[in-house]
């Protein structure tokens, strides 16, 4: 993880190197080991590192290798063996420790903009080619790595901060009134290529943007694909494959050697700490997994978390759950980059990141298996019938009798119709309290009522596992994980999204393999603890912030100025709901609200 900022006059007015460094200097929290600017005319890159990979010791930023083309990088690259033979066949004289920027910007040299469709792992990262007088920035697949920039026609300004970019003078406040509408409506921006700010723009996921005298290009260069099912002889192939690919992407994601994971006594993150813990036992001394847990209210995360510790030999630390509430959170002047629907757990969560980076640099985190693995049975069938594979249908049938002792149709009839979504989903409650002037401008009910109807993916087996990785609410995940966000020089990885592991999980069959995501519990039937393999999905079924945000009582409202554009106050709800779900959809306003009071505060920790 680093922090990155560049401004390119391309009407060629020479760079303030002032500006500049109030850029650089807004990101050094997120590079406590080296801190470097580079102008070249109308041109100037600044960089902040922080070193989580041994080839980081030898990594400068900003980068050239020719004094033309220049690059700033916050990037980890994958399948880097793969990638240096490529370069290497193409006349590159790349060496094998090499880091991870230079990699990029050799790609650059030999395929120019086609360069990201040879990349694997996460980055964002702009490079500014002088002879072409183009700016060409790029962020990964799925979005985890941040991108934003601001461009009047003018000058381009990109960073992997927000309020990086917003520190550059041409750069307004003014806000992106739908995007406030969306947070109002469904906790977050739908989106992906705006922010809440209407001057600052994302890169989206999968996309690069291009600046010349021409102007802005912006190009989709993957979409993730639709793979036919896998049919392997053995049932023993489908788990090697799985462990293969999942010590892959484990593997990649380390490069150092210590690492947190932050493990709840869930089946996927406890499979990412054996994981790591396998890949790191034979390093020497300082070497090492901890885990953090968090232990929930009516759930049995710490015994089961202790369980899978001391089965690995682990150390492990809780957090409390209960100590997370800040009953004064609305008297805090502190704020997000953008509005957060949970005001009320900052504090908390700042200081859970702090402990962690105490520990380490790398922290991995569980998401993806939910999703990738959702028990989607029918369409698979469905599948199986339209291509006539009616052998495969008995033969999967059989299977999935003898390893689950039941037959799919009424397993499935007794699911719950939440299993395999992200944890937190949208709730079918409109708010009656917005503007009624925005409402009408922005067609806001429409808005709404399209959201509550989205059509499935194309994807022919799959289709709502697939489609779920179109969702933005993974941005707000990333977001929620950046540094920029917990202010903690700490770098969130995440295994099981590894482009090659999570195609291959989209594409095993659903019958027997996801069921309970009995593939997962397979593979690592010799590795965790029976109890652990054998708990159900135990999702959060209690609204405990809610539930403490009641206890606690709302506060009078102390309305932002700005807070009458989008509510109307006529119609603000003074006490709280009854239901969890239209509590938390009140609740927005007044997460608005906070945000609005302390957006351009200077953004200080609570004590």
């Amino acid at each position: 993880m680093s922090g990155i900022a560049g401004i390119v006059n391309l009407d060629g007015a020479p760079v303030d190197p002032s500006i500049l460094s109030r850029m650089v200097e807004s990101i050094a929290f997120r590079g406590p080991d080296a801190q470097h600017t580079r102008i070249e005319g109308h041109a100037g890159f600044g960089h902040t590192l922080l070193k989580t990979t041994d080839e980081a010791e030898r990594e400068r930023q900003p980068l050239s290798m020719d004094g033309d083309v220049w690059i700033v990088a916050d990037a980890r690259v994958d399948a880097r063996s793969d990638l240096i033979r490529d370069l290497r066949a193409r006349g590159e004289d790349v060496a094998g420790d090499s880091p991870d920027v230079e990699l990029i910007l050799r790609s650059y040299r030999v395929w120019q903009e086609n360069c990201v469709e040879h990349l694997l792992g996460d980055f964002a990262f702009g490079i500014w080619d002088a002879r072409r007088r183009r700016l060409f920035c790029a962020r990964d697949h799925l979005g985890v790595k941040s991108l934003y920039y601001a461009w009047d026609g003018k000058c381009v300004v990109f960073s992997n901060t927000l309020e990086c970019v917003r520190r550059h003078p041409s750069v307004s406040d003014r806000l992106n009134d739908l995007a406030v509408a969306d947070f109002l409506l469904f906790d977050l921006n739908q989106d992906k290529a705006t922010t809440t700010f209407a001057d600052v723009q994302r890169v989206p996921p999968a996309h690069s943007a291009t600046w010349s005298e021409t102007g802005l290009q912006v190009r989709r260069y993957w979409t993730l694909p639709i793979d036919e099912p896998l049919f392997y002889r053995r049932i023993d192939d489908y788990v090697d494959r799985f462990r293969e690919l999942l010590t892959v992407a484990v593997s990649d994601r380390l490069r150092t050697d210590r690492v947190g994971v932050s493990m709840s006594g869930g089946l996927d993150s406890t499979t990412l700490a054996a994981t790591a813990r396998d890949l790191l036992q034979d390093r020497s001394g300082n070497s090492g997994v901890r885990a953090f847990t968090v232990a929930f209210e009516g759930h049995e995360e710490r015994h089961y978390a202790s369980l899978v510790a001391e089965s690995l030999g682990i150390a492990i630390e809780f957090s409390d759950n209960a100590q997370g509430f800040d009953p004064q959170w609305f008297r805090r002047s502190f704020h997000t980059p953008e509005p957060t629907p949970w005001p009320t757990n900052l504090a908390a969560e700042w200081s859970n990141f702090r402990r962690m980076n105490s520990y380490c640099r790398v922290a991995l985190y569980g998401e993806g298996p939910d999703n990738a693995l959702r028990y989607e049975w029918r369409p698979y069938f469905e599948y199986l019938i339209r291509h006539r594979r009616y052998g495969r249908l008995i033969y999967d049938l059989f299977s999935h009798m003898a390893i689950h002792r039941r037959i799919p149709v009424p397993a499935f009839l007794r699911m719950t119709s939440g299993e395999g979504q992200l944890k937190k989903s949208n709730q079918p409650f409109y708010p009656e309290w917005l503007n009624p002037d925005l409402e009408l401008r922005l067609d806001l009910r429409s808005r709404w009522e399209r959201r509550q109807s989205r059509e499935a993916s194309v994807h022919h087996f799959r289709p709502i596992g697939y489609g779920s990785f179109e969702n933005p609410a993974w941005q707000e995940l990333f977001s929620i994980l950046e540094a920029e966000r917990t202010r903690s020089p700490l770098e969130v990885r995440h295994p099981f999204l590894d482009l090659r592991l999570l195609r291959y999980m989209l594409a095993v069959p659903a019958v027997p393999w996801c069921r309970s995501k009995y593939l997962m519990r397979r593979a690592m039937r010799e590795r965790l603890p029976t109890l652990v393999l054998r708990r159900p999905k135990t999702p959060v079924v209690q609204d405990l912030w809610g539930q403490r945000v009641k206890e606690a009582g709302l506060p009078p409202l102390v309305a932002s100025p700005m807070l009458a554009f989008y509510v109307n106050s006529a119609k603000i709800q003074l006490t709280p709901t009854e239901g969890t779900d239209s509590f938390w959809v009140d609740f927005r306003m007044r997460s608005l609200n906070y945000w609005l009071r302390n957006v351009n505060s200077d953004g200080t920790l609570p004590v």
